[in-house]
């Protein structure tokens, strides 16, 4: 007879009977925990002060920015890049059309971005994490190059011959005198955090889910791109100056789970499966 309690057969006298225990929460989706709440619109509302108080003191180089701007401009001219110009005439084809062009460049860039944050850290806080940083590095390296680069936008150079197309049709979140424009700084054109965003946006969609249809996300910095384009807010020139200063912020950052080691890789990989005890081994 197997010494010990009954109902434990084979257990030594005196060790505890093996029971289900205590078992391991799961993962949260991303590898990651989340972080609390407060810090983070805390962190975020002080990156988005930070960066709006930079802009406002980068204001007010008029005389740097057209000369910029003329440079901008004969530069596209120089490698052949499409006028800005097509783009509009695509829009200014309807009424409607260009003032849905105005909306989506007025109203869809900072809600879009905060969704997208609010659901990644709902759901992938791995993927937030890696996504808010991204961003905060691209929105500083932006701010840098608007101090060191301030440039007037299409709309506002004469050789461009593009219609201000918000002023024209409305809406616009811009003052009708730049110089005296409390809200935005007009001479920040070049990158285009609309586009840098708008790509970043898509890009950490793509990479936190599994959908077939995630794909489908790249619309989104597409749309924009014309839309910026189109209604002569931005040169090509900015679209691809953001794009080169994501691709460096990614280089920087680490995404969730790439090139993980040590504690890191077995973190993401989750619990490791227990290999299957030999045929009549006892259980």
């Amino acid at each position: 007879m197997a010494a010990g309690i009954p109902g434990t057969r084979g257990t030594p006298p005196g060790a505890r009977p093996a029971g289900p225990g205590p078992t391991a929460p799961p993962e949260r989706p991303g590898g990651a925990p989340r972080p609390p709440l407060v810090r983070e619109l805390l962190l975020v509302t002080a990156l988005f002060l930070v960066y709006k108080s930079g802009r406002a003191f980068a204001n007010g180089h008029e005389l740097r920015a057209f000369h910029n701007a003329d440079l901008i401009w004969a530069a596209e001219r120089a490698v052949r890049l499409p006028a800005e110009g097509t783009v509009q005439a695509l829009l200014l084809h309807g009424e409607p059309l260009v003032r849905a062009a105005n909306t989506y460049y007025a109203a869809v860039h900072f809600p879009v971005t905060i969704a997208f944050l609010a659901w990644l850290y709902r759901h992938r806080p791995g993927h937030y994490l890696w996504s808010r940083r991204v961003l905060a590095l691209l929105t500083a390296a932006a701010l840098a190059l608007h101090l060191l680069m301030p440039l007037a936008p299409p709309r506002m150079l004469s050789a461009s011959g593009l219609v201000d197309t918000a002023r024209v049709y409305g809406p616009s979140v811009y003052g009708a005198t730049p110089r005296t424009d409390s809200m935005a700084n007009q001479f920040a054109a070049m990158p285009s955090l609309h586009f840098g965003w708008a790509l970043m946006l898509a890009i950490g969609l793509i990479v936190a889910t599994r959908s077939m249809w995630r794909w489908l996300w790249l619309l989104h910095p597409l749309v924009t791109l014309l839309v910026i384009v189109g209604t002569a807010n931005h040169y090509w020139f900015d679209a691809l100056a953001a794009a080169a200063l994501l691709a460096l912020a990614l280089a920087v950052v680490r995404a969730p789970g790439a090139h993980a080691t040590g504690p890191d890789a077995a973190r993401d990989a989750g619990p490791a499966t227990p290999a299957p005890l030999p045929a009549g081994a006892p259980r």
